[in-house]
């Protein structure tokens, strides 16, 4: 699909509704252009909230602060395994 926008003197352009369609781009989003030689590829921010529940969390490790997290990996790091603590629980 290509869609033309007109830059503004002051280098704004609106993204086209049929652009924030197709990338699902709605207000209060942001947006990343990633230059590629002399193009420009236009990509939504994932929301990071949008990637809750996206990672499997073994029963026994669910509502542990982040700090206990950290220290518990690092303890595994030095113990020789991760895999150990992801498989522990």
């Amino acid at each position: 699909m290509d869609v033309a926008a007109k830059v503004t003197s002051k280098g704004q352009i609106t993204i086209p509704k049929a652009v924030r369609d197709a990338l699902g781009i709605a207000e209060g989003d942001r947006v990343v252009f990633r230059i590629d030689d002399k193009r420009a590829v236009l990509a939504r921010v994932p929301d990071l909230l949008d990637l809750a529940g996206a990672v499997d969390l073994a029963v026994s490790q669910r509502g542990i602060g982040w700090e206990k997290i950290r220290r518990q990996t690092r303890e595994a790091r030095m113990a020789g395994g991760v895999e150990s603590q992801a498989s522990a629980g």
